[in-house]
């Protein structure tokens, strides 16, 4: 039997930039095409969080419009683990959270909205594409 790789069989695409979030301003990702593709990951990269008392909030949305103009909040029933579980405070120093979707709308964002952030706190979303119509993935 042949061997499968990960490489292959993914397409990887940003999400929401390195940036550093400084106030309450909520961070919206990138929309996600998935066309040609069944599954989708979100990878939360965090740094330092630097005000003890900031949480940051995961909402998932999905449509059928290529701007979102018809978008919804992703029931709990179409998502890979929980909003709340891919959700975080201060003490999610240098971790790395994920949160899938396994909706049928060909667009999909993630906002991450924080309350009672006045620090510093570096953030990045990638987007990872799977089990994609044709292999491999270029």
């Amino acid at each position: 039997m042949g061997r499968v790789d990960l490489h292959n069989s993914i397409d990887v695409r940003r999400a929401i930039s390195p940036v550093v979030s400084a106030n309450d301003t909520p961070l919206v990702s990138q929309i996600i095409d998935r066309q040609g593709f069944d599954s989708l990951e979100f990878i939360i990269a965090i740094g330092v969080i630097t005000d003890a008392a900031s949480t940051y909030t995961v909402l998932v949305e999905d449509g059928d419009n290529p701007v979102l103009s018809d978008n919804v909040a992703v029931p709990d029933t179409e998502l890979l683990g929980t909003e709340s579980l891919a959700s975080f405070a201060q003490d999610a120093d240098n971790s790395v959270l994920k949160i899938g979707y396994r909706g049928y709308k060909r667009y999909v964002r993630l906002t991450l909205t924080p309350a009672n952030n006045s620090g510093d706190a570096p953030i990045s979303v990638i987007a990872v594409l799977g089990s994609p119509h044709m292999a491999p993935v270029e």
